[in-house]
């Protein structure tokens, strides 16, 4: 007998980092505090492709990312799942962060992990995240992250 699919919901967080400086959104939800890039991965999107649009919507900023800091998954009592990739990034290029206000953020900006004590933060992660960033946390390779069925070595 078949079983019912369980509903994962996959997120991206993105840790931007910029020499010592760290990339925060100034967020529209969640209390209005500062985050790191964040956000839901869309239906049929890879989570790099999301990790990527998220950063460049509530930031304004064009990443590439440089690897996985942590791949979590969370069974939740409501019979979901809540799935959450954590990507350590750094700029494109040199544009700024967003400035004005729009649908996904209130702005952004670049600040050294000292600096994040005297924000309103969303919440105690963002902190302990860049600490960790900042302290040497291990940068795993993106091909972690592959399709259903890549070979586990090149051909």
């Amino acid at each position: 007998m078949a079983r019912e699919p369980l509903p994962t919901w996959t997120f991206a967080l993105i840790v931007v980092r910029l020499g010592p400086r760290f990339l925060l959104v100034h967020e529209r939800k969640h209390g209005g505090g500062w985050y790191l890039p964040a956000g839901r991965i869309e239906a049929g999107e890879t989570i790099v492709d999301g990790a990527v649009r998220e950063t460049l919507e509530e930031a304004g900023i064009p990443v590439v990312l440089d690897g996985i800091l942590r791949i979590e998954h969370s069974p939740q009592s409501s019979g979901h799942v809540r799935m959450r990739v954590i990507f350590h990034a750094h700029p494109a290029d040199d544009t700024p962060p967003k400035a004005e206000p729009d649908g996904e953020s209130q702005g952004a900006g670049w600040f050294l992990p000292a600096q994040l004590r005297e924000l309103p933060l969303r919440g105690s992660e963002v902190l302990r995240i860049v600490e960790d960033v900042e302290r040497g946390a291990p940068v795993h390779p993106l091909s972690l992250l592959a399709p259903e069925g890549t070979p586990l070595l090149p051909r």
